[in-house]
């Protein structure tokens, strides 16, 4: 072989070798999945509650937790998922711990090839539902999915506005003339969502309406419980959307227990 051509050989299987080996540290380092973006993680612990399973799980050594609709998962396992919604400071009331940070999924899956892009924080108890009085699906604004509404039932109930305050019922007729003013009404509980996002949320009836929206939603710092007969004041927003779904056609945003 002249010296030429086996120069020419050793260049090409030393540039062969130096290709593969840079394709399988980049394969590595963006997990097995044929999708961007896709994550692939171990289950490192699991821990079970009504609604979720919570998986803390490892990714290049780097630990974090998820949390998914309810499933069985075992340590050792592995997972692939897309997206989701981080809430730092998460308060778990049937575990009892406060989480430093969660990532709430919609699922995993256990082939990176199959992997649904999560957009949600999943659904109830976790995060509080908008005024759905109909059935069917809603999206906000930017969501890219779609979900199923669950009616809001409206309850017997009757209770006069409170002294300087307004009923739901002229707050949703005169929406307009309420935004990004503080208002008084007072209501019974009729749904209590503790520490999501950092709130309390709070759905309330007072056995008025508009145009069929009787329900009122508030985010605030106080807990109360369902049954309870109290007057709020806060201010009102018009069209808050969370993303994720989750849109808020009037809502009053941080109140204070009068």
């Amino acid at each position: 072989m002249h010296k030429r051509s086996l120069i020419l050989m050793i260049a090409t299987i030393a540039t062969l070798f130096f290709s593969c080996k840079s394709g399988s540290d980049s394969d590595t380092k963006q997990t097995d999945g044929n999708q961007p973006n896709t994550h692939k993680v171990v289950v490192k612990d699991v821990l079970q509650t009504s609604s979720y399973t919570y998986l803390q799980v490892t990714e290049n050594n780097k630990e974090q937790w998820l949390a998914v609709p309810s499933m069985q998962a075992k340590s050792g396992e592995t997972y692939y998922y897309q997206g989701g919604l981080v809430m730092n400071k998460f308060q778990s009331k049937e575990l009892n711990r406060t989480f430093e940070s969660v990532l709430f999924l919609e699922g995993v899956s256990t082939d990176p090839n199959t992997v649904k892009v999560s957009k949600t924080a999943a659904d109830a108890p976790a995060m509080p539902k908008a005024n759905d009085t109909s059935t069917g699906t809603a999206t906000g604004p930017t969501a890219q999915y779609t979900r199923t509404v669950t009616p809001v039932e409206k309850k017997e109930i009757k209770i006069d506005a409170a002294k300087g305050g307004i009923t739901i019922g002229e707050l949703f007729a005169k929406k307009e003339n309420y935004s990004g003013k503080t208002v008084k009404i007072k209501g019974e509980v009729t749904k209590f969502t503790p520490a999501v996002m950092n709130k309390n949320w709070i759905h309330i009836q007072d056995g008025t309406e508009h145009a069929g929206k009787f329900d009122m939603v508030i985010t605030t710092d106080k807990e109360v419980n369902v049954g309870d007969k109290v007057t709020f004041e806060g201010k009102i927003s018009l069209n808050k959307d969370l993303g994720y779904g989750y849109f808020f056609e009037v809502i009053m945003e941080d109140a204070l227990i009068k």
